[in-house]
């Protein structure tokens, strides 16, 4: 039995997972490798036996078909001083099938804390009839502990809460609080999205080496080693992303011609563009349906 840390804000709480997928998993494991919670203060949810069963064994939590079972709040006078979190981990898709599942069931004292992109704090916390709602955003980094996880949270989330907010967002990696909902749509933009960013600007690098003339598996790891590389001198040295580029820019060099060509791109611009076109899908995927036929309505 794994013995979780006394000084952790989670070691009194329980914690029930509405559908265990792949970030949710990501959020138990981190949790259990730093010893926050114990297995037995987890219960998951999920359709599928394999699924359920694959987890119990992997994790030792306890994991059940039932949403409602998953998120039921024991209040026994053994239980009296434990809180519960609810985490909404389920697909866009299957959100308002949840919430009418679990609509006047949850216990006032419960926080409900949602993964789920797109889903608004004013439909969970309507649809719920449950006031007390923290909105995150991950990304797919979390699956490593490395993530950046922006989150916020109602007026009726308490202090003590909120820290045990902080500590379950910590399991994925960074977390960072904003104040105003809107915060949560750029984030998915900028840092959700980021990973895609990174990704299409390595394969890019990838290909332009292999054109070189290396070898796939050769350009890849150079690409993947010096992105790393500058990643944590960035972070190490505190310094702003020009200063490291012009400490490595010598006048007439190599790094001066490829950022003159990556300039005649356009390549600061596409990337804008391609931040906002985001920011943009998000803010229109998290309108309710009455929104947008009030939106659609007048622009007819």
């Amino acid at each position: 039995m794994m013995s979780t840390q006394q000084g952790s804000p989670l070691r009194n709480t329980q914690l029930s997972f509405i559908g265990c997928g792949v970030m949710a998993e990501a959020m138990i494991a981190g949790l259990l490798r730093r010893q926050l919670v114990s297995p037995e203060q987890i219960t998951g949810s999920h359709p599928r036996q394999a699924r359920r069963e694959e987890l119990a064994v992997k994790y030792g939590i306890n994991v059940v078909e039932s949403n409602r079972e998953a998120a039921a709040f024991d209040r026994s006078p053994a239980r009296a001083t434990q809180n519960s979190i609810v985490v909404l981990a389920v697909k866009p898709q299957k959100l308002k099938t949840i919430l009418e599942e679990l609509r006047g069931w949850l216990h006032e004292e419960q926080l409900v804390l949602s993964i789920i992109a797109g889903a608004r704090i004013e439909t969970i916390a309507h649809e719920l009839l449950h006031p007390a709602v923290v909105r995150t955003m991950p990304n797919t980094p979390a699956q490593i502990g490395q993530g950046m996880t922006v989150w916020t949270a109602t007026p009726q989330v308490p202090e003590e809460q909120r820290e045990q907010v902080r500590a379950l967002l910590g399991a994925l990696g960074k977390e960072m609080y904003v104040e105003e909902e809107r915060m949560i749509d750029m984030a998915t933009a900028l840092s959700a999205t980021g990973p895609t960013y990174v990704f299409l600007v390595m394969e890019a690098l990838i290909d332009a080496g292999v054109h070189l003339g290396f070898s796939r598996r050769m350009a890849q790891e150079l690409v993947l080693q010096t992105m790393l590389g500058s990643v944590l001198f960035a972070q190490e040295s505190h310094k702003h992303p020009a200063e490291l580029r012009n400490m490595v820019t010598s006048p007439g060099g190599t790094s001066a011609e490829a950022i003159y060509q990556m300039e005649k791109g356009s390549l600061r611009t596409v990337l804008s563009k391609a931040v906002w076109a985001a920011y943009q899908r998000a803010v229109a995927l998290g309108r309710t349906d009455k929104e947008r036929a009030t939106r659609e309505e007048g622009e007819a």
